[in-house]
């Protein structure tokens, strides 16, 4: 059995995808970028500014990026023919299923193509994508796939130090990850689907960790305890996280105005939960968690911050029978 890895072996792996043999990316390698929400955006403008040339397609023509020296292609077809690799930034693979069928779509663009799918998936759907590629799904083109979810929120994407979890055959992931480097820190974790499945992992400590941030600042809040004050002292112990850092304002103030939307969560459990499933695995906290991000959205807060989760628990408190949560008058 390997042994565990330092912080230092993991960045050294990463800074490896840049230097090693299969590793340096060609200059002459054409890519593109198709979806430019809150992380495609941020992300494309990296590339961009990295590689100086980028080609990119979204629903809506982004003349900001245009007019930094990115390409605009019209459609999925003009960007696979103006690309060697396109990196995917939608939101799930129904998503790119359609930008890659039709006569505009991805698969008629021509030539070669490396995906390299950045949105948080089920992977076995990544590997069931790749299959079909493979199967002739992709005409005479040789279509190659990686997955390469990322975590580190707008913040990372904006500051290029996002965590990049690659999964696909080493020389291609290499590959993808001297792509990807301008973005943050890539690490090939293994085989196709293992970056999916690292994200799943990672969406499990999101949605935990904001969970307790939102009832833990209700229930400071309601015991007469200054959140500001509470935040900054717990933050520099075990309490402390870069999830705390980032959400310490929205929580301290009750601001959850639409930023990194709640919703997604409820996909991104489903395939933590297919993930446990197929290892064997029968966890106590993943189908609490599932319940909690499903209570958001039915209550109609899916389009909010994550940091609803302390309004869902006022909201609770609001409902919950007399002398509930009353810590300080008890």
């Amino acid at each position: 059995m390997s042994s565990p890895l330092d912080d230092e072996t993991i960045l050294a792996r990463g800074a490896e995808t840049l230097s090693g043999s299969h590793g340096t990316a060609d200059a002459a390698e054409r890519l593109g970028v198709l979806g430019l929400g809150a992380m495609g955006e941020p992300m494309a403008r990296n590339l961009l500014a990295a590689r100086g040339d980028l080609v990119v397609h979204a629903r809506s023509p982004r003349q900001d990026l245009v007019a930094a020296g990115a390409t605009w292609a019209a459609s999925p077809r003009e960007l696979a023919a103006q690309s060697d690799a396109i990196l995917v930034m939608l939101p799930d693979l129904p998503e790119l299923d359609a930008a890659l069928e039709g006569p505009d779509g991805l698969l008629a663009g021509g030539g070669d193509l490396l995906l390299l799918i950045g949105s948080t998936s089920s992977p076995t759907g990544v590997r069931d994508l790749a299959a079909r590629l493979a199967d002739g799904a992709g005409g005479d083109r040789r279509i190659l796939v990686v997955d390469c979810p990322v975590s580190g929120g707008v913040d990372g994407a904006t500051a290029g130090t996002l965590s990049i979890m690659i999964g696909g055959d080493a020389d291609v992931a290499a590959r993808a990850s001297a792509l990807l480097a301008p973005c943050g820190t890539p690490v090939h974790l293994g085989p196709l689907g293992a970056g999916e499945v690292a994200k799943a992992c990672n969406q499990l400590v999101v949605a935990a960790t904001i969970t307790a941030l939102g009832e833990a600042s209700e229930l400071a809040a309601r015991s007469g305890i200054d959140l500001d004050t509470m935040w900054t002292l717990l933050g520099r112990g075990y309490a402390g996280s870069n999830l705390l850092s980032s959400r310490k304002e929205r929580l301290v103030a009750g601001d959850d105005s639409p930023s990194g939307a709640a919703k997604y969560m409820v996909k991104d459990l489903r395939f933590a939960a297919d993930v446990a499933s197929a290892t064997g695995i029968h966890p106590a906290l993943l189908p609490a968690l599932r319940g909690i991000f499903d209570e958001i959205v039915d209550a109609g807060l899916g389009d909010r911050d994550l940091s609803v989760t302390r309004r869902l628990t006022a909201d609770r408190h609001a409902s919950a029978p007399e002398g509930v949560g009353d810590y300080a008058e008890s």
